[in-house]
């Protein structure tokens, strides 16, 4: 049975990645497919050498990712695994098409490659948040437009589930993984592969520990219940297949988080 290393130079999201990765590989080596049922947490985290609670966070980046779901009184299950890629590394051309959607039991199949490549773009770990947010705010709002022309039942199902884990979410760490999913799910049912690309990169930036650090500072229960309600708006919004007030709503949520973060006013 592998072992989580330890390793001084990851932040917490970095690690809670590598942990995630972790699970998913013991569960392929022994031999679990789609609907099997995990071991406890108790026994994950005496299995790879981690605390409970990093057990516990990783499962939250899992099932907000689509690739586990968790059922009280049950257990945690697997679900689908993530779309297979061609040679190329790139989902396959039946995805492409607008009415594909997201895999119900995982995340869009471009979305996951696009993730995976940007994971190994150069310096993609390293960008200022500041820098960060700046394209955020260029690129989120206007992408909007494409959610509302393109977007589909089965979409909209993905980002009402990651809607429903932000709003169960107990810890600062459980709703940063459901607000990245949310994020994520949004920016992949505009059905671009181009922006979601680009956007591949932004979430990659997101992990890295200087990002971490400044949002972990910057939260709060108040803010937290803020976002999420930030979030309600927007979905709300894009179900309404109103583009004007989806823009705004993004707009809006982006110059809230910036003001925290960065201590600018908000515009």
């Amino acid at each position: 049975m592998a072992k989580l290393a330890a390793d001084a130079a990851m932040g917490p999201a970095e690690r809670r990645e590598r942990l995630a990765e972790l699970i998913l590989a013991e569960s392929r080596r022994a031999g679990l497919g789609a609907g099997s049922r995990l071991p406890t947490e108790r026994q994950l985290a005496s299995d790879l050498g981690a605390t409970r609670t990093s057990v516990r966070h990783a499962l939250a980046m899992l099932e907000a990712e689509g690739r586990i779901s968790r059922e009280v009184g049950r257990g945690t299950f697997l679900r689908q695994p993530p779309w297979p890629r061609g040679g190329d590394g790139r989902r396959g051309p039946a995805a492409a098409r607008p009415e594909a959607g997201p895999d119900p039991g995982g995340r869009d199949p471009l979305a996951a490659a696009a993730a995976a490549d940007a994971a190994r773009a150069p310096g993609a770990a390293g960008f200022a948040p500041a820098d960060v947010m700046a394209i955020r705010r260029l690129l989120e709002p206007p992408a909007m437009r494409l959610v509302v022309a393109w977007a589909t039942a089965s979409d909209f199902a993905e980002i009402g589930r990651c809607l429903a884990g932000g709003e169960r979410a107990a810890s600062y760490e459980e709703f940063e993984v459901w607000d990245l999913a949310l994020h994520r799910a949004i920016m992949a049912a505009s059905h671009s592969p181009l922006l979601v690309t680009l956007y591949a990169v932004i979430e990659a930036a997101r992990h890295n520990r200087f990002w971490g650090d400044l949002k972990r500072r910057s939260a709060s229960r108040e803010r937290q219940r803020e976002y999420q309600a930030h979030h309600a708006e927007l979905v709300a919004a894009l179900r309404a297949r109103d583009a004007d007030r989806a823009a705004e709503a993004m707009r809006v949520h982006l110059s809230q988080v910036a003001s925290h973060l960065f201590g600018e006013p908000d515009t």
